[in-house]
């Protein structure tokens, strides 16, 4: 069964675009550089242009290729909000939590104690495992703003992300106490449930979440979801496409449809495979660093013996995802068959002490009571 989780969210790059480019007012102050030569306002120059290079990059998602700029424009002192959320936003989406929290909390004590602060420090404490310091940070952004779902919807992300089951569900929890009829909300706390085997608790809000968004992005995700996992691969994938012909065709709608599809068993000769190869290929191209397409096109493509293909898309899912297991078992069959022994067996061997160390982990507490 798919217990694949299909974000509602994009990357964290996402609040780039949307809240702190370039040139954007700051809720406090902003800095500039003094201007006193033509050699001051040389560098000044120059170090807008780092900012504003920087933000197009973490706007476009390449992050790593974005700090150096963005490190270069905080040196020079310009824009400290509009730098320092943006570096912020690709240290997260990096995994260079060490460096983020530091910065964001740098930020916060100079008084940029904005939404965007605050949910990137968030999704960084609860990468770090500081869940108590995280919880308590949502907390007070929701005191701050008791309506607003942006802080807790990626909150679910991270808590998913890094498998904070119990911790989601307290957070959903949170929310649903000033905002019991967000569709959203409902939604991520049936998810939480249900990967805690709480799988009977999880229905009735799956259920609620799309009574609340009827024929809405979330509704039609809260009924695919509950089949999923209750193994109705059938009726999951025939919603999918409702949803898609309906006008909710984006990456996450293709790529869930291509991975259902792969699930229900579609094979060479069967006249559905087109349609999943289309699906993912299309997602692919829309959000190429969505590693969950990456690894089910590169499955599709394995199974088509395109081994090269295969390997090339799983590769990008190994960079975007190097803790995940699907990626290294397709990946070293793709090696196998293109004759690359030696790199199959590195493959396999990266396998293997991912699933040990997982075997070691503890197992999660299931719970279905609201703390």
């Amino acid at each position: 069964m798919c217990r694949r989780r299909f974000w509602l969210c994009g990357l964290t790059c996402a609040f780039a675009g949307a809240i702190c480019g370039f040139g954007q007012t700051a809720p406090a102050r902003t800095q500039t550089l003094p201007s006193t030569s033509l050699a001051d306002a040389s560098r000044e120059d120059h170090a807008r242009e780092e900012l504003r290079t920087g933000t197009q990059l973490t706007r476009s998602g390449a992050l790593r290729d974005a700090i150096p700029h963005l490190l270069a424009a905080q040196s020079a002192g310009l824009e400290p909000y509009a730098t320092g959320v943006n570096l912020a936003i690709c240290y997260v989406g990096t995994g260079a939590i060490a460096k983020a929290i530091p910065l964001l909390e740098s930020l916060r004590a100079s008084g940029y104690r904005t939404t965007v602060t605050a949910t990137l420090l968030v999704q960084a404490y609860i990468a770090a495992g500081r869940t108590s310091e995280a919880y308590a940070q949502l907390t007070a952004a929701a005191e701050a703003a008791p309506n607003n779902e942006t802080v807790f919807a990626y909150a679910a992300d991270a808590c998913t992300d890094h498998r904070q089951y119990a911790l989601g569900l307290r957070m959903m929890n949170l929310g649903l106490v000033t905002m019991p009829v967000s569709p959203r909300l409902h939604y991520e706390r049936a998810l939480f449930l249900a990967e805690q085997g709480s799988l009977e608790d999880a229905r009735p809000e799956f259920d609620r979440a799309a009574q609340l968004d009827p024929g809405g992005y979330i509704g039609y995700l809260a009924h695919v979801q509950k089949d999923l996992y209750d193994g109705e691969l059938k009726p999951a994938s025939q919603l999918l496409e409702e949803a898609i012909h309906s006008g909710h065709r984006d990456y996450r709608m293709l790529s869930l449809l291509g991975s259902v599809l792969l699930q229900e068993g579609v094979a060479p000769g069967d006249p559905r495979l087109p349609e999943a190869q289309s699906a993912l290929e299309e997602s692919a191209k829309e959000r190429p660093d969505f590693s969950g397409t990456q690894i089910a096109l590169g499955r599709l493509y394995l199974m088509l013996g395109r081994n090269s293909d295969a390997a090339e898309h799983l590769e990008i899912a190994r960079a975007l995802e190097p803790e995940n297991p699907a990626v290294y078992t397709s990946l070293a069959a793709a090696y196998r068959g293109l004759g690359e022994r030696e790199k199959a067996a590195q493959m396999t061997a990266v396998l293997g002490r991912l699933l040990a160390r997982q075997s070691a982990k503890p197992a999660a507490v299931k719970t279905a009571t609201p703390h």
